[in-house]
């Protein structure tokens, strides 16, 4: 990875680095963005991206069940890595662009871009959560992304721990704490249950991650 330039953090220095699209719209990725990658990051940093591109442009109008399949096992080719390992800070969540341009990231990480990717494909936001568990084997946090055909149906997990899709139910070893989407954060509670809790924004690492995104659409 390149380091950072001179008199950038290096954390500031990955501002260039973010979604050039809005989390409500199609995923178009700039030249800009492109250029700066290849430069910078190298030929197969850059063919990350394209194929990102290709997948959302080529899937946008296939199937929900193939939608899933393909994003679920695009984004789990990607290497993982603790955030303090990679990133140096305890808890970081990184967009899509650094996810794949590193080819490194955490369970947050590949939950946020497999959520983000499939909203750019169409799949309405309301049947999209990204879900906070403990996994119950491993006795440690993690997070996972359900897919909900219906408000009250058994989700479909996506997770970058097996590369199969399987419902919620089958997913014994995973124990839902809260989850989020765009819309809404809600408490994950014994039989299923959900409480709404507010908005989404009171995650702080959801709101910095969408000041990224939205610094990508200024002039």
């Amino acid at each position: 990875m390149t380091s950072a330039a001179p008199g950038l953090s290096r954390r500031s220095a990955w501002v260039p680095l973010v979604l050039a699209v809005s989390l409500a719209g199609a995923l178009e990725l700039s030249d800009r963005l492109m250029n700066y990658v290849l430069q910078d990051f190298g030929q197969e940093a850059h063919q990350r991206l394209v194929d990102w591109q290709r997948l959302n442009d080529l899937a946008a109008n296939a199937p929900v069940d193939r939608q899933l399949r393909l994003v679920n096992s695009f984004f789990n080719r990607v290497n993982f890595v603790s955030d303090i390992q990679h990133w140096g800070e305890e808890d970081y969540w990184a967009t899509p662009i650094e996810l794949l341009t590193t080819n490194a990231g955490d369970c947050e990480d590949f939950s946020i871009a497999k959520y983000l990717t499939l909203k750019s494909m169409g799949v309405p936001d309301d049947q999209l959560r990204v879900v906070y568990v403990k996994a119950l084997e491993l006795n440690q946090a993690h997070m996972v992304l359900a897919w909900y055909p219906e408000p009250d149906a058994d989700p479909l997990i996506l997770d970058n721990l097996i590369n199969d899709i399987k419902p919620a139910s089958e997913r014994t070893d995973l124990e839902p704490v809260y989850s989020f989407n765009g819309e809404g954060l809600w408490l994950n509670k014994s039989g299923g249950r959900r409480t709404r809790l507010g908005e989404s924004e009171k995650l702080s690492r959801w709101q910095e991650l969408n000041k990224r995104l939205d610094q990508s659409l200024r002039p």
